[in-house]
């Protein structure tokens, strides 16, 4: 088997050009890894601990190739699949890399031109964060945007497959995102582009946290990772529409944030869609909000509870096609929204204070902003908390924030001043 430079690719002499992927990803209980094979069966996992046989996560069917899947033992310095290395979990990561919505949107007449780095830089982005060697990838969500069949004179998009298959996943996400997933495990949040009425069914194949069983789950419980001093826990939000309250998946997220508040702090709630972040308005006015979520927190508050667990240090999330930072008057924590890694950007308003959110949680904005065009972030340890590093898809910086952890009964602060917006 032969190994290609910055990506993870497979090639199994006997299926020639038969295209495999492999990557190394956070799940409940430690870090797996997974490989989508065109061969029969499941190889082993080499490790410096001893060799695993790899699992059928998914046996192969008319749409997706064979999943395989194996638990990397803890404490792991070195694995491989055949003759690839597999990046391994750093048990104190300091370089954490952010990114989110990275798929080209191909549906009905909505057609970004996917063979255009201009239009679509997820490839060259992917390339570009890889090179700053991050310990950790962490992706809020959206990872397949191609629902629809690219029309025969459109040549922004031609070539293009579509739908909930292999052949997509790979075009949108896992041929892109090679070099990405060669440089570090990953974090994978569940997107609202990855529900079961979209291509929910291969998300809860080849990247569900939880067992696969040939169906496509609506939610898979909140799971968290253990990064060395610092919890991540990843909320499925995916069905929770903006604009629609659903009190029952209010109550199960609910639970759910309420046993994130038994977790020793610090904590990042990372999940899809952001509770209260913004979009451009009437007027250019900030709104935003998501009522299911913002209904959550109204049950938090009902028990005596604040809003967001004083666990939680930050908020990470996707969804608003671009880049915000949010300080919140109330006892929130911080938010920052990173989903500005492909799809068409949103234009929102520059100067996020005075949004105005949806429902009735008593949440505002104490200072926020956005900022446009395409890209990803860094966020480097610091002594007191983290700096972040804006990037755009060739690596270039566009601005810095610090993330001030909490202190006391303090609750944490994102400082932008220097950012350029």
């Amino acid at each position: 088997m032969k190994k290609l430079a910055l990506a993870v690719f497979l090639f199994f002499p006997s299926l020639a050009q038969a295209e495999d992927s492999a990557w190394v990803q956070a799940v409940a209980g430690g870090y797996e890894a997974r490989l989508v094979t065109s061969a029969p069966d499941c190889p082993a996992l080499h490790t410096d601990k001893g060799d695993v046989i790899m699992t059928a996560r998914a046996a192969a069917d008319s749409n997706f190739a064979l999943t395989c899947s194996a638990l990397i033992p803890a404490g792991t310095t070195s694995a491989a699949i055949g003759g690839a290395s597999l990046p391994v979990p750093v048990m104190h990561p300091r370089r954490i890399l952010v990114l989110g919505d990275t798929g080209c949107r191909i549906k009905g007449a909505t057609l970004q031109a996917c063979n255009d780095p201009a239009q679509w830089p997820f490839p060259q982005l992917a390339a570009a964060a890889a090179s700053m060697k991050p310990d950790l990838v962490i992706h809020v969500g959206d990872y397949l945007y191609r629902e629809s069949m690219c029309p025969q004179a459109n040549p922004g998009c031609a070539g293009s497959p579509w739908g909930d298959n292999w052949t997509t996943w790979q075009a949108d996400f896992y041929t892109p995102a090679a070099p990405l997933l060669a440089a570090a495990p990953i974090v994978l949040a569940r997107g609202n582009h990855e529900d079961c009425k979209r291509a929910g069914l291969g998300w809860t194949r080849l990247q569900g946290p939880a067992a696969f069983d040939g169906t496509c789950k609506a939610h898979q419980p909140l799971y968290t990772v253990d990064v060395g001093g610092l919890t991540l826990a990843v909320l499925d939000d995916a069905v929770s529409d903006e604009p629609a309250l659903d009190r029952d998946v209010a109550k199960v997220y609910a639970d759910e944030i309420d046993g994130v508040a038994k977790l020793p702090a610090p904590v990042w709630f990372v999940h899809h869609r952001p509770t209260w972040a913004a979009i451009s308005g009437p007027l250019g006015i900030p709104i935003g909000g998501n009522l299911t979520l913002i209904e959550a927190s109204q049950l938090a508050i009902a028990k005596g509870l604040p809003p967001v667990p004083h666990s939680v240090e930050l908020m990470l999330s996707g969804h608003i096609h671009t880049f915000e930072s949010i300080n919140f008057n109330q006892d929130v924590a911080p938010q920052i929204v990173a989903g500005n890694g492909g799809d068409n950007l949103d234009i929102t308003p520059k100067n996020l204070r005075g949004s105005q959110f949806v429902g009735h949680s008593g949440v505002t904005v104490a200072d926020g902003l956005s900022v446009g065009g395409f890209g990803f972030l860094l966020m480097t340890r610091a002594s007191d908390g983290w700096i972040i590093d804006l990037y755009d898809p060739a690596a270039q910086p566009k601005g810095q924030c610090h993330f001030i952890a909490p202190h006391g009964n303090k609750r944490g602060r994102l400082d932008c001043a220097g950012l350029k917006t």
